[in-house]
């Protein structure tokens, strides 16, 4: 742990105890750093989390709106997210609770496949209810992501160039093929989503799998509704995402419309998870992007 790192961790008991007065400490732990925050974890349950931002105004506005977007997710939700304890803005603190439950990334691929029927429901009924949130209260506390699908192609492209050796021959036709046709088309209705669900921002109760909440929310956005399910079909199937779509309640015109642009993002999706699995070595992600390759490039 570094000096700044210290320097924190000697703050954090101050500023728990200012905000949950009668709260006891017993243990701080560092729990994760990245470039944009670093992360403690007290008594193995209190997640308290400062940005990093050097700009104070700046560090203090991200960290109001991410708690104000946390509060409003928390009621349209059906499935537990995060729900913020304190903020300390001037310091970019936000602090919250653990949910329960592992991330779905970490259970063995056999053990996600034989629930992702019934997880790929849940995911359909939360998408449901974010996707009907009102676009103008959201686009106050989230911005609009829109790339155009034919950049998601391009970057799809470039990042297979850089991992093709470590493709598994018999599938690279299939890529190649699919990286040589057209997008679909742009001009689809966006919505509010989380923009992120893979299935290491799913958790579940290991024994029953039961999906027990929904994690990290830093890349919420106005977005194409297609995008989340395309992370669902790309990381559990063809089963979880007609479930999903199933349980998403719409007619059977848009679910084969929302069902192919999925299909394109997960497509694109499995090669990014690919690169970020080799590069940071990962395995999870590595390993379940090749298991994906058996149903978005089949041999």
């Amino acid at each position: 742990m570094d000096s700044e790192s210290n320097d924190l961790a000697g703050d954090v008991r101050g500023i728990v105890a200012s905000h949950l007065p009668g709260y006891r400490i017993d243990s701080v732990a560092l729990l994760g750093e990245g470039a944009d925050n670093i992360a403690y974890e007290i008594n193995k349950e209190l997640i308290v989390r400062f940005g990093k931002d050097p700009d104070p105004a700046s560090r203090t506005a991200h960290v109001t709106r991410e708690s104000r977007l946390l509060a409003a997710v928390v009621d349209i939700s059906p499935l537990p997210v995060p729900k913020p304890s304190f903020t300390a803005a001037e310091q970019g603190c936000l602090a919250y609770f653990k949910l329960p439950g592992l991330p779905l990334i970490h259970l063995p691929l056999p053990q996600r496949s034989a629930h992702d029927a019934v997880i790929g429901r849940r995911v359909g009924e939360l998408l449901a209810a974010l996707h009907h949130a009102p676009i103008d209260r959201m686009a106050e506390l989230v911005d609009v992501d829109d790339q155009p699908v034919a950049l998601w192609l391009e970057e799809a492209a470039q990042t297979y160039a850089m991992i093709a050796a470590k493709v598994p021959e018999a599938h690279r036709p299939a890529i190649e093929a699919f990286l040589d046709a057209p997008p679909p088309a742009d001009g689809y209705a966006l919505a509010f989503s989380h923009n992120d669900l893979g299935i290491e921002h799913l958790l579940v109760d290991p024994v029953t799998m039961a999906v027990t909440g929904v994690i990290d929310w830093s890349d919420a956005a106005i977005c194409d509704p297609a995008h989340d399910f395309g992370l669902l079909y790309r990381d559990l199937g063809p089963a979880a995402l007609h479930s999903a779509l199933r349980s998403y309640r719409t007619d059977v015109h848009q679910s084969e419309v929302i069902g192919a642009r999925a299909a394109f993002y997960a497509k694109c999706g499995v090669l990014e998870d690919m690169a970020y699995g080799i590069e940071t070595g990962q395995n999870v992600y590595l390993d379940k992007s090749l298991a994906a390759l058996d149903w978005l490039y089949p041999a």
